[in-house]
């Protein structure tokens, strides 16, 4: 549980309250508790509502019998003490009853109103391409934070060093910035494996261009966000963004020094056009070249891994990290992680023991509202906690494409 104010009524108000105003008064408390700590909003029945009727009335410290003392400074200073015990007392008796009668707060977010188009076309949705034995999908080539922030985030991997490093101005990309990019990529992809059909039927097709002219309505689609006013300003922030994140990987080859590569997460971009309204409309993305070679280069499969399309519904940046990280390590089975592993490839601001917190948090609303795919579960290791990750008996929805390397 987070640690968040929870201020609650003496015990003596809420007992001048009729039955009506007692039952609305916890209502609203539970509805506040929900906002506090990530829990799903819900109604408490008239059982729970009795039960929390009962604690809240009738408990008391009667081992200090207060009311039976003269009314002295002393006496005043034990009232207060016994005041506060009982009312930290009452405050984690109260939260563990809401705890069992709420549910977890689901960790994906409703689907935009536009997302109803999707029913006719899901677009499959293709991560980075794997570029010799560096994977970006093995750490986060961005914040985990909604907001960017300043700074660097360095990797220290076994066979590589990362380092991730945003514009002086526009701070890192974002977890969710990096929507645009996958967007990008699984454009790209599109575009290769359109060239390969005709290639197979005799045409003479040409190589997919290294730019990409996308309208902003169809983004937002793709990455099943809201088409409101607020959206074309995150997008257009979020490109200044992805154009000026570069990710620099150091190949390490017995502890040194054999290659060291620097890549933008997108190699620029232009408004073409913005409406009457000046928000933005037509964009030309160019496609960096680590990016390009990787997809178009003449092999049989493409080094691509497919994402479920509910992906861009995972709320927090955390969950989605985590998502990603399943789908590479785990695949179509399982892998296991040390929860201090998972915090260092995460790139997280956060300490340790904040992280862990967070993590948990996550993994116990996943009881009740699965992550796409995969199923997680921590459990305690030689040192220290651990993280499964293991991939559920469902079919891929729509379909893996021939050409993808999936695992």
């Amino acid at each position: 549980m987070k640690r968040s104010k929870f201020s609650m009524m003496a015990r003596e108000q809420f007992a001048a309250l009729s039955l009506h105003e007692k039952n609305a008064y916890l209502q609203d408390l539970s509805r506040h508790f929900a906002a506090l700590h990530g829990r799903e909003e819900c109604e408490l029945d008239k059982d729970a509502l009795s039960r929390l009727r009962r604690y809240y009335s009738r408990r008391v410290w009667a081992d200090l019998k207060l009311d039976q003392m003269e009314d002295t400074p002393v006496n005043r200073a034990i009232r207060n003490l016994g005041e506060a015990i009982r009312n930290e007392s009452l405050q984690a008796d109260i939260t563990a009853v809401l705890m069992q009668e709420s549910v977890p707060k689901r960790i994906l977010r409703p689907a935009p109103p536009e997302d109803a188009q999707l029913t006719f076309f899901v677009p499959t949705v293709y991560d980075a391409p794997i570029k010799d034995d560096v994977n970006l999908m093995d750490v986060a080539p961005f914040s985990l934070s909604k907001r960017s922030n300043a700074g660097i985030i360095r990797y220290e991997l076994k066979d590589s060093l990362i380092t991730i490093e945003g514009g002086a101005e526009t701070g890192l990309a974002t977890v969710f910035d990096y929507d645009i990019f996958l967007n990008m990529v699984s454009h790209l992809a599109e575009e290769v494996q359109r060239y390969r059909r005709d290639e197979a039927k005799g045409l003479r097709p040409s190589l997919p261009p290294k730019t990409y002219r996308p309208s902003a309505s169809h983004v937002l689609k793709f990455c099943r966000r809201s088409d409101g006013g607020k959206s074309y300003e995150d997008l257009e922030a979020a490109l200044d963004r992805l154009a000026n994140t570069t990710i620099k990987v150091v190949n390490l080859s017995n502890g040194r020094r054999r290659q060291v590569d620097s890549r933008p997460l997108i190699g620029g971009y232009s408004v073409v056009s913005r409406t009457n309204a000046n928000r933005i409309d037509m964009i030309e993305i160019t496609i960096p070249d680590w990016v390009y070679m990787s997809v178009v280069r003449n092999e049989k499969t493409i080094p691509l891994l497919t994402l479920h399309e509910d992906y861009f519904l995972i709320s927090s940046g955390l969950g989605r990290f985590i998502y990603r990280l399943a789908r590479k390590a785990a695949g179509k089975g399982e892998a296991v992680y040390s929860v201090r592993e998972i915090h260092k490839r995460s790139g997280s601001t956060q300490d340790y023991r904040k992280f862990a917190y967070d993590l948990k948090e996550f993994i116990t609303r996943t009881q009740a509202f699965p992550m796409p795919d995969y199923d997680l579960a921590l459990q305690e290791g030689k040192d220290g906690a651990v993280l499964y990750m293991r991939r559920r008996d469902e079919t891929m929805p729509h379909g893996m494409a021939e050409l993808i390397e999936t695992d």
